[in-house]
């Protein structure tokens, strides 16, 4: 016996999250915002920091929080709204909220890491729909896993990460239908990467009451502060409200998000710029006789290339941090994921990609 043997076998048998070291690197690979705070934002936001009392617990400040949230949002009258230390946290409390024997998670893959991880922490059985080899959301395949399954969770990214795209609503409100027919189960709808999308699902969630809304201020441009949150119909956001550890929103995170949401129009501004970025890469990956880049609607483009560890490991030879995705689903054979930056270190991208992907593009695609 050792100590180990203390803890639990799949525990034991998980990688701790990985962060690479952007020391000196242009960083592209964690689709952050790129822009920092100006001098004078920046000195706001120490002043208001400063006068925080950080000898006493949060208090009423966070009501403050989640009004402001909620006219961000434009939350529906009568919905209720929880915060998350990220929507990683929320995606945690979510799965301890519904942990009931014999529960399920369902989600499609490609798709975020932490739905799965958190569902196998919290002792339910997470079952994956893989998308088409275009990365479309297939309807059919996930309408019979939720009828065969009877998912306590089912998860829609939208848009999706790390395949950057919009799924087809037609097929999205097929999944929809598909749970609610089920007479139970809820269905998530993760919006991380809304200011860079072109449309929201907060139109249609008062449609369906078993719909929840998740988003996070960390694309919005607060990836440092880890604030997420969730909102729906207000007596199941109570379920998981009453999971919520307490005081899981420092004092620091609620001013800086209140801060944030009070220059709403800079981070707007932001956005604008990051999304021109986007459309001026793809433009250029069109030109590249080895990339195959896919549509987004996120901050991140997804890029297929002869051989992805290559292109990653001379881009890193070359200052420049991406995202090797092609280990994490077969879907994703030779895939790199780009991060959005400013303007010059996309120029630094595109002209390092200009000299490694001359040759025409021969890796097959997913298939």
């Amino acid at each position: 016996m050792s100590l180990l043997d203390t803890f639990r076998p799949d525990v034991r048998a998980l990688h701790a999250y990985h962060v690479q070291d952007a020391a000196g690197f242009i960083k592209l690979d964690a689709m952050e915002n790129p822009f920092a705070l100006t001098p004078e934002l920046q000195d706001e936001l120490g002043r208001r920091l400063g006068a925080v009392a950080l000898n006493r617990y949060p208090g009423p400040r966070i009501n403050d929080l989640q009004a402001a949230l909620r006219r961000h949002a434009q939350v529906p009258d009568g919905f209720g709204l929880v915060l998350g230390n990220g929507s990683d946290e929320l995606i945690s409390l979510l799965s301890l909220a519904c942990a009931k024997p014999g529960a399920t998670v369902l989600a499609p893959l490609p798709g975020f890491v932490m739905y799965e991880m958190s569902a196998t922490l919290q002792g339910l059985r997470f079952v994956s729909v893989p998308l088409t080899p275009d990365f479309e959301l297939d309807a059919a395949a996930m309408v019979a896993a939720v009828r065969e399954h009877r998912p306590a969770i089912t998860y829609i990214a939208y848009p999706n990460n790390p395949t950057a795209n919009l799924w087809d609503d037609a097929a999205i409100e097929q999944v929809v239908q598909a749970v609610a027919a089920n007479g139970q189960g809820l269905v998530v709808i993760d919006e991380a990467y809304q200011p860079f999308a072109s449309k929201s699902y907060l139109d249609r969630l008062q449609q369906h009451p078993h719909v929840l809304l998740m988003r996070t201020l960390s694309k919005f441009g607060l990836a440092g502060i880890r604030l997420g949150y969730m909102l729906g119909r207000a007596d199941l956001i109570e379920q998981v409200d009453k999971v919520r550890p307490p005081y899981n929103i420092s004092v620091l995170n609620t001013e800086a998000a209140l801060f944030a949401l009070d220059h709403e129009a800079e981070f707007t501004r932001q956005a604008g710029v990051i999304k021109a970025e986007r459309e001026r890469l793809q433009s250029f990956l069109a030109t590249l006789p080895g990339a195959q880049a896919y549509p987004s609607q996120a901050n991140m483009i997804l890029v297929r290339v002869n051989d992805a560890a290559s292109t990653f490991a001379a881009l890193k030879q070359r200052g420049i941090l991406i995202k090797n995705v092609s280990g994490l689903h077969r879907l994703l054979a030779n895939c790199i994921r780009l991060t959005v930056g400013l303007p010059a270190e996309n120029d630094a991208l595109m002209a390092a990609l200009a000299d490694l992907l001359r040759e025409p593009l021969t890796s097959p695609s997913a298939a």
